[in-house]
């Protein structure tokens, strides 16, 4: 079997054709002809300049399941004619957790509350199990309580259980919806979609943000995980099964009587189509491509009932969707028939022009329902009342969304179901990671496994054998969960955090030992005794969103160079190696297929590592327990380049049978150095592109900082290398006297405006050798100087260890930083004499010390 190369002639439908031709053990009817539908004419097609409008008659018309019931309708409309403005406005607003109290609730008629990845029960992200019930209860009961007068309409609480109820400490973790797409298996997906709903019933929520619909067409996207192909047919097959999962059939109700949860497609719409792959950008496409790619899974969604869809961050030709009403409203709910309710995305509506966070009139005028507004519900509560009394949102549209939001929850049965702990499910804590849902999680990590290598006899493992189990992603459930888990990108987690879990290299420990063999671990690839094959475990860090864009197709050094190195020296020792990639999408890994004997795409698989094991290890008696049965849910790159030549086609996989003959593949990946991804200092280095500087407060007298020994400011600075938690992976800055300012920079400013609304912190791992007398600040600052903002470090100092200190971005964004323009994201100011060591500079959201926002 040959490898399939893309060349710049080669069609995509060509492509798909010569990898059902090529693919060995693939399954043709699970792979469409084409990535994508072929080009066509549609009024946006034909001008010049794209337009932002929709033309919603060229849209599918598919049918809503639901008939409306006479004298539920009559239900709702008594209660909408009894409801005061005030009373609607509230019901049309979703609070988050930390920004949010039940007496609120009650005072301003809340509909909805969340939790965002980083909020927990009575501020608690790690909260028990427990507290997420209790909570639930005291939501409701504000929400009920009638003893003002009002009309005491339920509030509904929703949740991003996006890969199992991820949110909660022993949950069932399923693998990424990438992975489950490389499964090419529906019926899983419901069976996956059931198992999570009842996990969520158990703490006392009713309504997940999922599933992701996205069809993503550019894996430098930071939510691509979240997308289950690059196809819009395997994406729009997993929808309705998905959707059934959660709700049940479409004529299911109440909701709350079964297992059932309700649903939220996301997000609406192009999300996975926006230009250079950029979170929350713009998707510059016809109609016809936003319809027939990003608009079919909508098809099956609105067909199986889905209850809500979530309008995207995003854009259309530089029209945000969450103020776009040729779509929300002309396409998605009188084209397309969607009877359910459409909520915003976090905070999305400061986003809409001429919007900001707390006054958007906009968005429920083009067809919003309910606004995400985590910790701008209060002002948004008193705008959108005085826009209702005015005029300028006519009371006939906030009816419509009220009525909309009604007869969701009439559907879920929260009218009749009473406080969440007294509904079925709720409490059963057997059912929280249990081992069913365990088993199915398990199925769910050997399906989505797919062989993109396979020289040699190499695997399966064979009974008896001593092996090696390296790299540093092999014994870590959060590394192989990825974000959405715990915590919004799921870091700062340690195994101890995920109770009922396994790991990769427990999975492989336990099925060597079974089948008579010996497994050691060893994350740098040393042994005491020679191993017949070493297993290296290696891949992406979590990340969630923004956080994970990246500018190329490529791995981070510091996460590839180090298990590469591991491969080689194996290699040259005569062991064979298998290559076990953790990863949210399809990278360049040229130099690593090159050296392998073997190399397996995981994805992200979550809590079940042994589900790897089940197909790599061989049985007691020798035989194959499972074979590689997942393919490829997009193209795998032969560069790093964005939409470069193809290497392994959609659809591709080996199975243990097929031993191509391997051709060497070059191993220049096309583009410079991979880019900063918001990490901009590390190990001490900075990022390419960016520069550590030396600098007078002013910013005068600059010195780069290159090489080291080196001096600065007339000698006053001296500068050396030191260790931190690697060897020589520091700067040591001794200052004898007199100001000085130790800064990261470039000369092409940086946009963080979506960092800061996402609640980021600008994250600096320091030890400081010397404390100076007087506090340190820490300052960001734009190219010309006009727009710093700085934040003074606490005093006093400890001195001796590395801290990682974390100062939250609004912070310098509420001190006047235009964090659209950041030239300097760090520069840190001492006064005398002090002596520090810096070893990283990057965004985040953990730190061992937090500062708080100046007064």
């Amino acid at each position: 079997m040959m490898m399939i190369r893309l060349t710049p002639v080669m069609t995509l439908a060509a492509l798909a054709l010569a990898g059902c031709a090529n693919n060995a053990g693939a399954r043709p009817e699970t792979a469409p002809s084409a990535d994508v539908p072929p080009p066509a004419t549609t009024p946006a097609a034909n001008d010049a300049q794209m337009s932002a409008v929709a033309h919603p008659d060229i849209w599918p018309s598919p049918k809503w399941p639901l008939k409306h019931d006479p004298a539920t309708e009559a239900r709702i409309a008594a209660l909408v004619a009894r409801m005061t403005p005030e009373e609607k406005v509230g019901q049309i607003l979703q609070a988050d957790i930390c920004c949010v109290t039940p007496a609120d609730v009650k005072k301003y008629h809340l509909g909805s509350v969340l939790n965002g990845g980083n909020s927990g029960p009575y501020g608690d992200d790690m909260a028990p199990k427990e507290k997420w019930l209790q909570l639930a209860d005291e939501f409701y009961k504000a929400s009920v309580d009638k003893s003002d007068g009002g009309v005491g309409i339920p509030v509904i609480w929703g949740i991003d259980a996006v890969h199992g109820n991820s949110n909660i400490i022993g949950a069932t973790l399923f693998p990424h919806n990438i992975g489950l797409g490389a499964a090419h298996d529906p019926k899983l997906i419901e069976r996956i979609g059931r198992a999570t709903a009842v996990e969520i019933r158990t703490t006392g929520q009713e309504w997940t943000f999922a599933p992701t619909v996205t069809v993503p067409q550019d894996y430098r996207w930071g939510r691509a995980y979240e997308g289950y192909s690059s196809n819009p047919k395997l994406v729009s097959d997993y929808v309705g099964a998905m959707i059934r999962g959660l709700q049940g059939p479409p004529s299911n109700g109440p909701l709350l009587k079964g297992p059932y949860v309700i649903a939220s497609t996301k997000h609406f719409l192009a999300d996975g189509g926006t230009e250079g792959g950029k979170d929350q950008g713009d998707a510059k496409i016809s109609e016809q491509e936003l319809r027939d790619i990003h608009g079919a899974p909508y098809v099956p969604a609105i067909e199986n009932g889905v209850a809500t869809v979530m309008a995207s961050f995003s854009s259309w030709n530089g029209v945000k969707m969450t103020g776009n009403k040729s779509l929300l409203t002309g396409v998605l709910k009188d084209r397309m028939n969607f009877d359910g309710f459409v909520v915003t995305d976090w905070n999305a509506q400061g986003q809409v022009k001429g919007c900001t966070n707390t006054d958007c009139p906009q968005a429920i005028n083009a067809g919003v329902d309910m606004y995400m507004a985590p910790d701008s519900w209060k002002g948004l509560y008193k705008s959108l009342l005085a826009e209702v009394k005015d005029g300028t949102v006519p009371m006939s549209r906030l009816n419509d969304a009220v009525t909309r939001i009604l007869r969701v929850k009439m559907r879920l049965g929260v009218f009749e179901a009473g406080k969440p702990s007294s509904r079925p499910y709720s409490g059963q804590w057997d059912q929280l990671g249990s081992p069913e849902h365990r088993a199915i999680a398990r199925e769910a990590v050997r399906k989505s496994l797919v062989l993109l290598k396979n020289s040699g006899s190499v695997l399966p493992i064979k009974p008896g054998a001593k092996v090696l189990v390296a790299g540093d992603a092999a014994d870590d459930v959060a590394r192989q969960s990825g974000g959405w888990t715990l915590s919004w990108q799921g870091t700062g987690l340690s195994n101890k955090d995920f109770p009922g879990a396994t790991t990769i290299w427990k999975g492989l420990d336990d099925a060597v030992t079974s089948a008579g063999g010996k497994a050691t671990l060893s994350p740098d690839g040393s042994y005491a005794a020679r191993p017949d094959v070493a297993i290296v475990v290696f891949g992406e860090t979590p990340y969630a969103e923004f956080q994970g864009d990246r500018q190329t197709l490529q791995l981070s050094p510091r996460l590839l160079d180090g298990p590469l190195a591991t491969m080689k020296k194996l290699k040259a020792q005569g062991i064979p190696v298998v290559a076990v990639m953790i990863t949210g999408r399809p990278l360049f890994m040229n130099p690593v297929l090159n050296t392998a004997d073997a190399f397996v795409t995981a994805w992200l698989p979550g809590s079940e590592g042994e589900g790897v094991a089940d197909v790599l290890v061989a049985g007691k008696d020798g035989k194959v327990r499972y074979d590689f049965t997942g393919r490829l849910p997009a193209a795998w790159p032969a560069t790093a380049k964005a939409h470069g030549d193809v290497l392994f086609p959609y659809g591709y996989g080996l199975s243990l049978a097929d031993h191509p003959a391997w051709q060497t593949l070059s191993e220049d990946p096309g583009v410079e150095a991979a880019d900063s991804g918001n990490v901009w200092l590390d190990k001490g280095q900075p990022a390419p592109s960016w520069s550590l500087l030396v600098t007078a407060p002013d910013g005068s007298d600059e010195t780069r900082v290159t090489a080291t020994p080196a001096t600065a400011l007339d000698g006053r600075v001296k500068i050396a290398t030191v260790n931190s938690d690697v060897q020589e992976g520091a700067r040591q800055f001794a200052v004898e006297s007199g100001p000085a300012t130790i800064a990261v920079g470039t000369h092409s400013p940086v946009d963080i405006t979506r960092e800061t609304n996402g609640e980021l912190m600008l994250t600096f791992a320091m030890r400081v050798d010397s404390a100076p007398a007087a506090a340190p600040t820490v300052a960001m600052a734009c190219g010309d100087g006009t727009c710093d903002a700085s934040v003074p470090l606490p005093m006093p100092l400890a001195t001796g260890s590395w801290t990682t200190w974390g100062i939250p971005l609004k912070c310098f964004a509420d001190r006047g930083m235009a964090m659209d323009s950041v030239a300097k994201p760090f520069a840190l100011n001492l006064q005398g004499p002090a002596t520090v060591s810096l070893s990283r500079v990057a965004l985040g959201t953990t730190a061992d010390r937090k500062v708080a926002c100046p007064e």
